[in-house]
């Protein structure tokens, strides 16, 4: 799952996760950057980097790039073990950090990792927004041009082939119906669709109609009735200008009212389930 920041992507990924453990799927929710976005919306204060059962059919976990460096280096490399603590831990962070393409294969391995064990059904990594997720999805061919030969090159084609195959990985776009996440979508399109199949690309947040006509409106009394009603049809006039411009997708309402991001989870799955 990815989306220009700010349009609800975590609560996306946390519903449709719900949506399958409802379908009784095992699923496994992968937060790839930091873990309170997803953390909240699936209803716990933190992830931890292994995962744990947050409800029935629903594993949570965020991506600590030091403990996934050493699981790399022992299960892909086959390295011995180095205990991620202290100063090995800062020098595992330092060198993902600062090679060209380390910190995203091994993020971006890590989810792909977890999504080939038979423990889980379906995998959702809640990934970087659109103006990073492209630099993790062409980790693997980055590094597979600056290793010529070995393991780390053979693991780095795996996993960009895995990234490829549309029977293994999707990518789910999540958006506003507003100019800035509608254009940001629209022009990430072609250079994602080279790594990865677009699956979805799911709209969240549109306004309902009001159920009056904008002669209704005018009609009241100046004041905040009248201005909100008129505020309505603005602002959903433009949501309908910028969804027509969207491929064909589940489409969400906005919630109004004040609710935990566990309950906006909850709410976005019912209708989400709906739409697939």
């Amino acid at each position: 799952m990815s989306g220009k920041g700010g349009v609800g992507k975590s609560a996306v990924t946390a519903a449709l996760g719900i949506v399958a453990a409802r379908r009784g799927l095992s699923v496994l929710t992968i937060s790839m950057t930091e873990d309170l976005g997803l953390g909240a919306h699936l209803g716990v204060d933190r992830l931890g980097y292994s995962p744990q059962e947050i409800r029935p059919g629903i594993h949570g976990m965020t991506i600590d790039r030091s403990y996934a460096l050493d699981e790399y280096i022992r299960l892909q490399l086959h390295a011995p073990r180095i205990a991620p603590l202290g100063p090995v831990a800062r020098g595992l962070n330092a060198l993902a950090d600062t090679v060209p393409g380390i910190r995203d294969i091994i993020t971006i391995g890590k989810a792909l990792f977890e999504a080939g064990r038979d423990r889980w059904d379906l995998v959702i990594a809640d990934a970087p927004p659109l103006g990073q997720v492209t630099s993790y999805l062409r980790a693997p061919e980055t590094i597979a041009s600056l290793v010529p030969v070995g393991r780390v090159r053979d693991q780095a084609l795996r996993y960009q082939a895995q990234l490829a195959d549309p029977g293994f990985s999707g990518l789910a776009l999540v958006t506003t119906a507003e100019e800035l996440p509608v254009v940001e979508t629209l022009e990430a399109f072609d250079g994602i669709a080279e790594a990865v199949t677009i699956s979805a690309v799911i709209t969240n947040r549109l306004l309902s109609p009001l159920g009056v006509s904008e002669a209704t409106v005018l009609a009241q009394p100046a004041g905040a009735h009248r201005d909100a009603g008129l505020l309505h049809r603005g602002l959903r006039r433009g949501q309908r200008r910028w969804n027509g411009q969207l491929p064909d997708g589940p489409q969400l309402p906005y919630l109004f009212g004040v609710h935990t991001p566990g309950e906006v989870a909850v709410r976005i799955a019912d209708q989400l389930g709906e739409a697939l």
